[in-house]
């Protein structure tokens, strides 16, 4: 027979490492984000990039949060939050890449040239840097 303090221990290691490794999945996702945010060429890319990698990196984050709160009412919160975040962040990525549309903004398409900063220039369609 197992017993219960053995397991209360083997549960407690077991929840603690399920934390640290949903916060730095969400420390990762965040961080990707951020790159794809600043190296993308477009504001069609980086709403993408933002929208996906951002949702799972504030979903990991706020995981993490729920298992470290445990069976307490901030859990019930932090899942809420959670959700709101997953419904919120694709329907303004969406937002920002209809509006930028409807403005005619063109995205930069690969045979424009590439997406180096030196053949970015002033007078060009697009968004510039």
């Amino acid at each position: 027979m197992i017993e219960p303090i053995a397991l209360q221990s083997t549960l407690e290691t077991v929840r603690f490492w399920a934390i640290v490794a949903c916060l730095g999945l969400g420390v990762f996702f965040t961080l990707v984000s951020t790159v794809g945010v600043l190296r993308l060429p477009d504001i069609y890319a980086r709403a993408h990039t933002a929208s996906q990698t951002d949702t799972l990196g504030a979903g990991f984050a706020l995981a993490g949060v729920a298992l470290a709160f445990g069976w307490q009412h901030a859990a019930v919160y932090t899942v809420l939050l959670l959700f709101f975040v997953f419904i919120t962040n694709p329907t303004a990525a969406h937002a920002i890449a209809r509006s930028a549309a409807e403005l005619d903004v063109e995205p930069v398409l690969a045979e424009d040239g590439g997406t180096d900063d030196t053949e970015v220039e002033a007078g060009t369609e697009g968004e510039t840097r």
